[in-house]
């Protein structure tokens, strides 16, 4: 599949799950169960331990089924370890020129995170697939629509704060696809080990995502 397929393979299924655990051993599990419910897009957060390993081993066991990245990358070096352990997205909560570079270089996916109009043009001009915008809580689904209002060529994701409620707000503003954290890697699910639940809650967000385009 290439990066142009997978990026739209991201926009369609409209939604990125955003994982971060103490466990490490949970992370290949989480992905599955997301999967199983229809999020195709799984970023693996590096702030969580053994991070490098679970996106090579779900990258393998989800091949085809899923698209894994990485996430909380600050610098190039990381970037480059994520991508040789099979990352094929990779997320940071900031605008590092140097991130968006290497990923170009490798082909590769890059949603770098800004917070100003200015941020997010600089990102999108050195060559960011998607701006990430971060904290979106913060900003509200009005700042989406009020920013693309002079910069409608820029895709915009937001994450931070997202869930059911709020969800196709951001949508209907013009988010090409949302990245949805805690509100979707139910901590209380995970401790359990209930993946059915995960799994059930993921297909819930898959169906928010079809209503607030069908509206």
């Amino acid at each position: 599949m290439t990066k142009e397929e997978q990026l739209q393979r991201l926009v369609d299924s409209g939604i990125v799950a955003v994982i971060r655990t103490k466990d490490g051993d949970e992370l290949v599990s989480i992905c599955e169960a997301l999967v199983k419910g229809g999020v195709v897009g799984c970023e693996i957060t590096m702030t969580s331990p053994g991070a490098i390993e679970a996106i090579s081993k779900a990258a393998r066991v989800l091949q085809g089924r899923a698209i894994i990245g990485a996430g909380s990358v600050l610098d190039p070096e990381t970037a480059r370890m994520a991508m040789l352990a099979g990352a094929e997205f990779i997320v940071s909560p900031v605008l590092n020129k140097e991130v968006i570079a290497l990923c170009k270089r490798y082909g590769k996916i890059v949603i770098p995170g800004a917070f100003t109009p200015t941020e997010i043009l600089t990102a999108w001009e050195c060559g960011a697939d998607v701006v990430k915008v971060f904290p979106a809580t913060k900003l509200g689904p009005s700042f989406l629509k009020d920013v693309r209002g002079p910069l409608p060529q820029v895709r915009l994701t937001p994450t931070g704060g997202v869930d059911l409620e709020n969800l196709g707000d951001f949508l209907k503003a013009g988010a090409v696809f949302v990245g949805v954290g805690s509100a979707l890697v139910n901590k209380k699910m995970i401790l359990e080990k209930d993946w059915t639940a995960l799994a059930g809650l993921a297909s819930d967000y898959v169906r928010a995502v079809q209503a607030a385009r069908c509206n």
